[in-house]
């Protein structure tokens, strides 16, 4: 899909890779420079296959990587070159840092026009906070998402999927493909507009209806536990074997079903659980009845027989339990890249499903690894290369 595409990639970490690691599953030409170590997720703890550690391997296929010395003249030098045929560039530094590097818009603007400028930062290019750092728990907290997570009368937990990094990479890219469209579009003269991608704006963009209620009542939703603030039967159970699942009968049809299943009709009579405001407004009421049913039942045999009645119902899965699944293996959801040398290993897949979707994806690069290479696709011979190592501007590896 976005085959001919060229991304200079300068994102480290989680939330930039994970938003090259989409562009390059779509086709385009993902570059990822590096220097010194590299990403510092190279050499995180405590999984490793070869010199990389599982957490950059999980979120940096279909990219080649160079190693270039930005700090220097020269490596500035090589840059714009690259920005001058390139059509993203995409970076995660604290805002002001590119500008240090004499690399701010406007520089990268005079080697290309047109191209397309996208930052992920914690608190975006300007306010009060926008110098400061930030990672995917400081954004959890601040947003009040994870005043939501966690036990009624509990502490507030992260949730564990990364979501303040894992989201802003998903705007991120959004954000780039709106402008890929709107490029095509642009009358002579027009300018595209730099793409600012703050973590926490992501996350309160995500309270959605939660933001709503509580700008609304003026009141704070607090931990949510294992269900719904406005369906009742939107939630966690423990069935008697002492597994938990989850059901989500939020039609009336599916509550009438859900008891018949449970073998609980009585509760379809009585009028304080008539509707579904009148469930919400007797919960107190509502769950303990609910929850001594389930227990008279296996939760593996209950998600079967509530399935079979159009309940949706689902076990509640460990990460393994869930990567091993039929399902998932069937949508190719766990994919098995190798390295050039033969050393294999398993990464979760790409849940966008094309045509023109490659079925050998490139694994994470080695550092370095694509230096020579992509540097001779931009019009450097090998000579040039050689001058270029030997006066540290560049590596290869």
């Amino acid at each position: 899909m976005l085959n001919g595409i060229t991304v200079l990639d300068l994102t480290q970490f989680l939330a930039g890779p994970f938003a090259t690691q989409i562009l390059g599953d779509l086709g385009a030409n993902v570059i990822k420079i590096e220097w010194g170590e590299g990403d510092s997720t190279r050499h995180l703890p405590p999984y490793f296959i070869e010199e990389n550690s599982l957490y950059f391997l999980s979120t940096n296929r279909n990219k080649r990587s160079i190693c270039l010395n930005l700090k220097s003249e020269e490596g500035r030098a090589v840059f714009l070159r690259m920005v001058a045929r390139a059509d993203v560039v995409i970076e995660n530094f604290r805002p002001g840092v590119m500008d240090r590097l004499g690399l701010g818009d406007d520089v990268l603007r005079s080697a290309n026009p047109d191209i397309i400028l996208c930052s992920i930062s914690g608190f975006g290019s300007d306010g009060p906070l926008s110098r400061l750092p930030a990672y995917d728990m400081i954004v959890q907290a601040m947003s009040g998402g994870m005043s939501m997570t966690g036990e009624p009368g509990g502490k507030p937990v992260r949730s564990g999927i990364p979501t303040g990094d894992l989201d802003a990479g998903l705007y991120a890219v959004i954000g780039i493909l709106a402008q890929l469209y709107q490029r095509t579009r642009m009358k002579s003269g027009e300018q595209l507009k730099h793409i600012d991608v703050a973590m926490l704006d992501c996350q309160i963009a995500k309270l959605s209806y939660q933001g709503a209620y509580a700008m609304f009542s003026g009141e704070e939703p607090g931990l949510q536990g294992r269900g719904h603030r406005s369906i009742p039967t939107y939630r966690a159970f423990t069935c008697g074997d002492g597994q938990d699942m989850v059901i989500c009968a939020n039609t009336e049809e599916m509550w009438r079903k859900l008891c018949e299943v449970l073998g609980a009709e009585e509760l379809l009579q009585d009028p304080a659980f008539a509707t579904n405001a009148d469930r919400l407004e007797n919960i107190d009421r509502l769950l303990p009845e609910l929850e001594a049913n389930f227990q008279k039942f296996s939760a593996p045999e209950l998600v079967e027989r509530l399935q079979q009645e159009g309940v949706p119902a689902a076990m509640i899965n460990g990460v393994l339990d869930a990567l091993n699944h039929p399902h998932t293996r069937h949508r190719n959801m766990v994919q098995e890249l190798e390295y050039p040398g033969g050393t294999r290993f398993r990464v979760a897949g790409d849940p966008l499903k094309l045509s023109e979707q490659s079925a050998n994806p490139l694994p994470p690069p080695r550092l370095g690894e694509h230096t020579a290479q992509v540097l001779r696709e931009f019009g450097y011979s090998d000579e040039d290369i050689g001058r270029l190592e030997q006066e540290g501007v560049i590596r290869c590896g």
